[in-house]
């Protein structure tokens, strides 16, 4: 401890004023932080080949882990009849290439035939929509200014074939201009693709262990702390993943039948479409719908109203009954975050941010969560009483 009568550079009241010399060291940190993010963009070229590994093997990571998660419940299960876990992994490996062998020769053949009806008949029903709703707006109370405005119904439909058929060249030419890049992409696809069993093997067989030898190279003093974080990550993953499946599963089952039951065109398709897009949440269902709506419009007008209905109880037995029931509370994000997060890392990364976004913000916030946890014991402030339960006995 210095004296107190001896001048020191942290007791000027300036410095105090900044918040004295945990405040200064924190911005000499952020200064060091900021150099070496420098220092590291300058030299980016050295880690080219790094970047070029993660592209390659997070595809078929991705989908590897998403299946782990998926079927480790079914091999525990298998576990508990006495059923080693090599024999359990092969089992499980037989019935999904029995399910995608009866998905193959039964459902995709009626599901490829509604696709190719569907696109066959689209333009019909998008045109029939543009009729309708001219003859609408010519018939409603701003009808006087529609027609003022000289917009020729007839002549966008004369002229939309020649537009479309004009879009079609351009994809075409910008298809067979960049056809190396494309069956590369195409390469790359499939091998991820062919990778990913026997990535999922070794997850089946060695997953569990995994994360007790990434601990036994870290310091003693980590290994708690680091195993409760991925404890609680792999509880996040598991209840987001097999809660979103099979929710989006359940989701394409009653919109199928709802389907069937009002009489809708393509109901089968509708609802696988519906099964997929569920998977992203607020911005699937609006895709799924959107179609959904045109051939309604098109049918007529109480089809519309059946649909509404429909896709209104599917809302609603998804929101309040499903959800609950499969996702709980494990992974409770606010709507609005949510929005945030979809925005942005669809931005970033596309349809895969999209799509995984939400995961990777769930293990983010479990890992800023414990460092905050941490932070908290490491200086002993803001400390709840008695394991996260004030001690109320002493305010009486």
């Amino acid at each position: 401890m210095e004296p107190e009568d001896k001048p020191s550079f942290f007791r000027t009241n300036y410095i105090q004023f900044l918040g004295g010399r945990n405040t200064l060291f924190t911005l000499i940190a952020l200064v060091l932080i900021g150099l070496i993010i420098f220092i590291f963009r300058e030299v980016s070229f050295i880690f080219n080949p790094l970047s070029v590994f993660m592209q390659t093997v997070v595809l078929p990571v991705t989908l590897a882990m998403i299946l782990y998660y998926l079927l480790r419940p079914v091999l525990r299960l298998l576990e508990r009849f006495r059923i080693k876990r090599i024999w359990g992994i092969l089992i499980i490996f037989m019935g999904v290439v029995g399910m995608l062998t009866l998905v193959t020769f039964l459902i995709l053949p009626f599901l490829r035939e509604q696709l190719q009806m569907l696109i066959e008949e689209f333009p019909q029903y998008f045109m029939q929509l543009l009729t309708d709703i001219d003859a609408f707006l010519r018939t409603s109370f701003v009808g006087d200014y529609y027609t003022g405005s000289n917009f020729d119904i007839d002549q966008l439909m004369e002229t939309l074939p020649d537009n479309l058929a004009g879009i079609l060249q351009d994809v075409v030419a910008s298809i067979i201009t960049g056809i190396t890049g494309f069956l590369s992409t195409i390469t790359s696809f499939v091998l991820s693709i062919v990778i990913v069993p026997f990535i999922l093997f070794y997850l089946l067989k060695d997953g569990e262990k995994l994360p007790e030898y990434i601990l036994k190279l870290l310091p003693p003093r980590l290994r708690d702390d680091t195993r409760e974080v991925f404890g609680e990550a792999d509880r996040q993953l598991s209840a987001y993943i097999q809660g979103q499946l099979i929710v989006a599963f359940l989701i394409g089952v009653m919109v199928f039948i709802g389907f069937l039951i009002i009489g809708m065109k393509y109901a089968l398709l509708l609802g696988v479409l519906a099964m997929f897009t569920s998977v992203v949440p607020y911005i699937g269902p609006a895709i799924a719908i959107t179609p959904a709506v045109i051939i309604a419009l098109v049918t007529s007008p109480f089809m519309l109203v059946k649909l509404a209905i429909v896709w209104t109880v599917v809302q609603l037995v998804e929101g309040n009954i499903i959800s609950p029931q499969v996702m709980g509370k494990t992974l409770f994000i606010h709507p609005v975050t949510i929005i945030f997060v979809l925005l942005t890392a669809g931005s970033l990364f596309g349809v895969a941010g999209v799509i995984l976004g939400i995961p990777a913000y769930a293990i983010l916030r479990v890992l800023v969560s414990h460092i905050f946890k941490l932070f908290k014991r490491r200086y002993n402030k803001h400390e709840p009483v008695l394991d996260n339960q004030y001690d109320y006995t002493e305010l009486h």
